[in-house]
């Protein structure tokens, strides 16, 4: 059995540690002993991107928010489906994760961070989403595991209404926010009903019809 290689560690801005191992030529992401993502298992995390930017790759100027850089997956994916003239802003709250992306020696994201329609904005994805009122066409936040089921204290902050009213604020008319979770949740989008939007749902496995089936709970904002 081939074994697991420590590469390296780094602490959240609320001590939560993040470590990065390499494995039969995957790279997984535990926190606190506990996988958070691997190389492996992207499928979620590519159709995050699919449904969030779906209807988007001919429409001119559109901008789009990616909450947590991870493994680039998602970023990745929003990429491939917008037109040459998209922006795609990547939040990431954790300075080592992009310095791992950007590592040449770990086979990561690299190379899509460097297509001309990406802004890397280290810090926290909240302040973004304030301080960008009607910018953006769709927003996707793979920021953590979920309303439920958190590893990281400090995420709380975007799924209680004030977060969930600034990803609305942040959209334009019409535009669509899209939470990543590992399982599903009734009441966050009850949540997210309340707070005005149209919800929707969908399963997405983990790998190809294997693994977990995680949920991708969707909110549009009316026109």
């Amino acid at each position: 059995m081939k074994p697991y290689e420590r590469l390296a560690e780094a602490a959240a801005p609320d001590g939560t540690v993040l470590t990065l191992y390499r494995h039969d030529g995957a790279y997984l992401l535990r926190i606190d002993g506990i996988e958070l993502m691997s190389t492996r298992r992207s499928q979620s995390e590519v159709q995050l991107a699919e449904l969030a930017c779906r209807g988007l790759a001919d429409q001119p100027g559109v901008r789009v928010l990616v909450g947590g850089l991870g493994f680039g997956f998602t970023m990745r994916a929003a990429l491939e489906r917008l037109g040459p003239d998209a922006r795609v802003m990547v939040a990431e709250i954790v300075p080592e994760v992009i310095a791992w992306n950007r590592n040449p020696e770990y086979a990561l994201a690299g190379a899509a961070m460097d297509d001309p329609r990406v802004d890397i904005r280290e810090g926290d994805v909240l302040p973004l989403l304030r301080t960008h009122r009607g910018v953006f066409d769709a927003i996707m936040l793979d920021v953590d595991n979920g309303a439920e089921s958190l590893t990281t204290s400090g995420n709380a902050k975007l799924y209680v209404d004030a977060g969930i009213q600034a990803a609305i604020a942040a959209l334009r008319p019409g535009g669509r926010v899209i939470y990543w979770s590992a399982d599903a949740d009734p009441a966050f989008a009850k949540a997210l009903r309340r707070n005005g939007l149209t919800v929707t749902t969908e399963q997405s496995r983990a790998h190809g019809k294997q693994g977990a089936a995680h949920e991708l709970i969707a909110g549009e904002k009316r026109r």
